[in-house]
């Protein structure tokens, strides 16, 4: 069964382009072209991925994000114009997994959507994975606590994964990196602080994610 795309972009010509590559690429795919559209849409079609322009019409795109993330954790690949790092951050901060700035290839939107709908798909046929009172939930994306469920984006469970694979070792940004896309890009690099911090968020009290200034970060259960 093809896997639903759901893209959330007001210009006519980028909802095009990346429909006609997405369903190239084998994806049904479907759209809206404002905030308030798309994040019905999101609630009612209840796609497998979604495309998210940081810069919509009724309402802004963080908002939807922000939404989405109270409700679901659908994986959300947010595109954006504006150059700011911060603006990016934000926006992985509030629960995006993956940014793309404008302009951008098609070609690349596709690959991202591949990542991590293969992640996904890889990590649900995985075990259970525990570490001290830490277990991570693959088949539900979230990480049992005692006497609490945390709910995981995509890219929060990756990370998370990864560091709990291998208790006490240290990880660079640029293996993170890798881990969560399958290469390593620097500009992508302080993008993983971000995810980190709702990491530590989210498994609070508990203090499991230790950074290691200048090197990177480690799990201890």
């Amino acid at each position: 069964m093809s896997k639903r795309i759901l893209i959330i972009e007001d210009d006519p010509d980028i909802i095009e382009i990346c429909c006609d590559y997405l369903k190239a690429a084998g994806y049904d795919v479907l759209t809206a072209n404002d905030g308030v559209k798309g994040l019905a849409a999101a609630r009612r079609e209840k796609p497998d991925l979604i495309v998210l322009d940081l810069m919509l019409p009724e309402m802004d795109g963080l908002d939807v994000c922000r939404a989405i993330r109270r409700e679901s954790d659908v994986p959300i690949i947010m595109l954006t114009a504006r150059v700011e790092e911060s603006d990016k951050l934000i926006g992985l901060e509030i629960g995006a997994d993956d940014y793309i700035t404008k302009p951008f290839s098609p070609r690349e939107l596709v690959a991202r959507v591949r990542v991590v709908l293969r992640r996904i798909s890889a990590d649900l046929s995985s075990d259970v994975l525990r570490v001290g009172p830490v277990t991570l939930d693959r088949a539900h994306y979230a990480a049992q606590l005692p006497g609490k469920t945390v709910g995981l984006t995509a890219t929060e469970f990756e990370i998370l994964a990864t560091l709990m694979s291998q208790p006490g070792r240290i990880f660079s940004r640029s293996q993170l990196t890798e881990a969560v896309h399958g290469t390593s890009f620097e500009s992508y690099e302080r993008a993983i602080n971000s995810h980190i911090n709702n990491l530590r968020r989210k498994l609070e009290p508990g203090e499991y994610i230790v950074t290691i200034h200048g090197i990177g970060y480690k799990f201890e259960g």
